[in-house]
């Protein structure tokens, strides 16, 4: 679980780090707050939510099991643990 929130958290960030490598190759001061004016953090904002929704609803179509598969749970056969397993 935390792979996935720690994924989706990367890439929120790719616009800021983004705009912050636009900012040091322009050679602008990074750090200063006229660097980040609240336009550009709107969209900065907006674009990452975007990326966010996209990437989720990637994740969503192709990954998983098949559509009518049936899952089979992990269980114990003759004192062995059997994983589980997509049918």
């Amino acid at each position: 679980m935390i792979r996935a929130v720690l994924t989706e958290v990367g890439i929120f960030l790719i616009p800021f780090v983004l705009y912050a490598i636009f900012l040091i190759a322009t050679r602008s001061a990074m750090l200063h707050r006229a660097s980040w004016p609240l336009r550009v953090v709107g969209w900065l904002v907006a674009t990452a939510l975007v990326l966010v929704i996209v990437s989720l609803l990637l994740l969503v179509h192709y990954s998983g099991a098949p559509p009518g598969s049936t899952y089979v749970p992990a269980h114990l056969e003759n004192g062995r643990l059997v994983p589980g397993v997509e049918k």
